[in-house]
């Protein structure tokens, strides 16, 4: 059986700066147990106002970490994409596909690259591209999250969950999860749109995306499973 499609990626801090406005999507993983203290050093040189607010404001020292490693490296691959100054950066939202409202896919004021971070535990996933993307990581749920999450999904996932065990649904579960959130995040709508209604699957080979769309699981590490989602050119 061949293996199923999965981006390997290399450590945020690893490689040079990407190239001015991508053409093909760069991807990046991070530890904020092991370089979140390095982004702390960073972050009053390159985080704005706010983002230094919503980062005092978080009380577990792990979520903490884990915000300021995703804020300080989006700005700086960004930053190196556009050719800016990191804190110089303007941040926004575009309008909401499905209602207009200000929360749609994140945005840099100007810039040609599109973005998308996640974050969950200590883990930190960052995607650059050319085109609108989507990236979502997710720590394994336990077998009740799973049970009581499964029927918001697509019939046909939910009947794939439901057909495994207690042992096997949790990375199935999170397989089905992050290409869904990573997809919706890519439209811009997140998870406000309707999770039944598309199905992407739950086993090891991605189903085919929507139209448009490229969805393609990412490596990650033991516990944890990840997801990319790509506009395709045209």
């Amino acid at each position: 059986m061949p293996t199923s499609p999965v981006l390997t990626v290399p450590s945020l801090f690893s490689p040079a700066s990407p190239p001015a406005r991508p053409r093909t999507p760069s991807v990046w993983v991070a530890d904020a147990g092991r370089e979140g203290h390095r982004a702390t050093r960073l972050a009053r040189t390159v985080l704005d106002d706010a983002e230094l607010e919503r980062a005092a404001a978080f009380r577990d020292e792990e979520a903490r970490l884990a915000y300021v490693l995703a804020h300080v490296a989006l700005r700086q691959l960004v930053a190196a994409a556009v050719g800016r100054e990191p804190r110089a950066l303007r941040l926004e939202r575009d309008p909401c596909p499905g209602c207009g409202g200000p929360h749609g896919r994140p945005s840099v004021t100007g810039g040609a690259v599109h973005f998308s971070l996640s974050h969950s535990g200590p883990m930190v996933l960052l995607a650059l591209s050319s085109t609108p993307v989507g990236a979502d990581i997710e720590r394994l749920p336990g077998p009740r999250t799973v049970a009581d999450v499964t029927r918001m999904l697509h019939p046909r996932e939910a009947a794939e969950l439901r057909a495994l065990d207690d042992t096997d649904s949790p990375l199935a579960f999170a397989r089905v999860w992050t290409r869904k959130e990573a997809y919706l995040k890519g439209l811009g709508t997140g998870l406000s749109d309707d999770l039944s209604r598309d199905y992407l699957g739950t086993g090891e080979h991605p189903a085919p995306a929507p139209e448009g769309w490229s969805v393609t699981d990412v490596a990650a590490p033991d516990g944890f499973a990840a997801a990319l989602a790509v506009r395709t050119p045209g």
